[in-house]
């Protein structure tokens, strides 16, 4: 699921994947399922129940020199449940493991998209300040700031995002659900 609103860079990013690829530009998933951060996974078996909360997981070595997860022991956690049915953690302990929005976190999300509808609409000026003020709310949110940043003509692996990146550590990375795997 992708949380864009850009489907032809969605097309790009999509090249030779052979699975639906659904975009949610309303960012309801995040709403629904506390995400502050991609990527994040959700394991959910064929009876619809949640197996494995929030997991920030990569499929792809791409960016394991910026974040220090590799993707190979994400991948081997994936197998094991799929082949044995044995999954991260024990069902109380992922009931527990993501924790609800915060206020502040509800109100940045309502402000994000209230800004998303204006610029959909041509509101250039109400939607920058909606996206700032939802920002002011959730200043470590990446589905709000990280997603909000090509939306207003900021470059989402540029200069902009790096000094996301630092304060986000800087606040000890704060992340709805269950941490990577780091193997560096």
């Amino acid at each position: 699921m992708a949380i864009d609103e850009n489907v032809e860079a969605i097309k790009g990013a999509a090249e030779g994947i052979t699975y639906p690829i659904l975009i949610d530009a309303e960012h309801l998933l995040t709403e629904t399922y506390a995400i502050s951060n991609v990527p994040t996974v959700i394991w959910i078996d064929e009876h619809n129940n949640i197996v494995q909360p929030n997991w920030s997981a990569f499929g792809t070595d791409t960016f394991v020199e910026f974040t220090g997860v590799e993707s190979g022991p994400q991948k081997d956690l994936v197998r094991r449940w799929v082949t044995h049915n044995e999954p991260m953690m024990e069902p109380a302990a992922a009931a527990e493991a993501v924790h609800d929005l915060t206020h502040e976190e509800e109100q940045a999300r309502l402000y994000f998209r209230i800004a998303a509808k204006l610029r959909r609409d041509g509101d250039e000026d109400g939607a920058e300040r909606n996206f700032a003020t939802a920002v002011e709310f959730a200043p470590h949110d990446w589905t709000i700031r990280r997603a909000a940043m090509p939306l207003r003509g900021k470059d989402p692996f540029g200069e902009d995002f790096m000094t996301m990146y630092g304060e986000w550590q800087e606040a000890g990375s704060p992340y709805h659900g269950v941490p990577s795997v780091r193997t560096r």
